[in-house]
């Protein structure tokens, strides 16, 4: 897996036109879960005919890693807030969902939250993401893997040591308080490998 997407998928990846960074992330211990960022210029990118064209025509090599995949959770997001930035070493994920009707306290409660995040000993950058997908018809890669899971609202802590993760577990209570529906799962990941088009 990581043989094919650092010299294979990567490159693929970054030399789509708007794509800014890929960076793969992989949870300690032996549950080998994989977390997979890539940073585009604008949304408009998921919905590219370039892009299209490079999911819809997987590579020999692809082809036979797609089915590998199990529990894939492939959520393709707007940036609401950010505060900080750059990667650090360490990575965590905050994934929620807001209780019907106050959707609009947890993204306020949210949005404020990021400067806060950014302002504690060992983290370097916030992000806080809304899943919105694209209106459009599966790939030929979605198809090989089955289809895809999807999160729903994400905060995304990076930095380094165990502060990221423990920052997001705090957050989750006061989620919980500011209109976060139960369920939220916090997830820790350390950096395998970041690209950027100059690097290709």
């Amino acid at each position: 897996f990581h043989e094919w997407h650092s010299k294979e998928h990567f490159p693929e990846r970054l030399g789509v036109p708007g794509f800014l960074r890929g960076s793969r992330w992989q949870a300690p211990g032996e549950s080998g879960d994989m977390f997979v960022l890539y940073e585009l210029d604008g949304y408009e990118v998921l919905t590219s005919d370039a892009y299209r064209a490079r999911l819809n025509d997987p590579t020999p090599w692809s082809t036979k890693m797609m089915p590998l995949h199990h529990g894939m959770m492939r959520s393709q997001c707007r940036v609401v807030a950010s505060a900080g930035h750059g990667i650090g070493r360490t990575t965590a994920t905050l994934r929620l969902s807001p209780v019907s009707g106050r959707e609009a306290e947890l993204e306020a409660a949210l949005t404020a939250a990021m400067a806060g995040l950014v302002g504690r000993p060992g983290i370097v950058a916030a992000h806080f993401l809304r899943t919105e997908t694209p209106a459009a018809a599966q790939t030929r890669e979605q198809q090989i893997r089955g289809g895809d899971a999807a999160a729903d609202w994400i905060v995304l802590a990076t930095g380094h040591g165990a502060a990221p993760a423990e920052a997001l577990r705090e957050l989750v209570a006061q989620a919980a308080r500011q209109g976060a529906a139960e369920g939220a799962v916090v997830s820790a990941f350390d950096l395998v490998h970041a690209v950027t088009p100059q690097d290709l």
